[in-house]
């Protein structure tokens, strides 16, 4: 599979933005002041599921974003580098 410069730079633009979202999401979920993710100091269900979807979606959006810049990579080199 061969990328262009858009589609590269869309990917690697998810996986940044994926972070930026996810971390802000993460530093507000352990703030919760509100009982929903900690009860008498200790994470609750809510708290877990959230963390791991959070978790799940760097490991995602670092996966995406390192398509993408191997594909502008690719192109820098005067090549369309194949992604597999």
């Amino acid at each position: 599979m061969k990328l262009g410069r858009r589609a590269s730079w869309f990917l690697l633009a998810f996986g940044v933005w994926s972070w930026v979202i996810w971390v802000t999401f993460v530093k507000n979920l352990i703030a919760d002041a509100s009982g929903l993710a900690f009860e008498d100091g200790s994470p609750t269900a809510y708290f877990w599921v959230h963390l791991t979807l959070a978790v799940t979606s760097f490991v995602l959006g670092t996966a995406v974003g390192a398509i993408g810049l191997r594909g502008l990579r690719g192109l820098r080199a005067g090549t369309r580098e194949p992604v597999a």
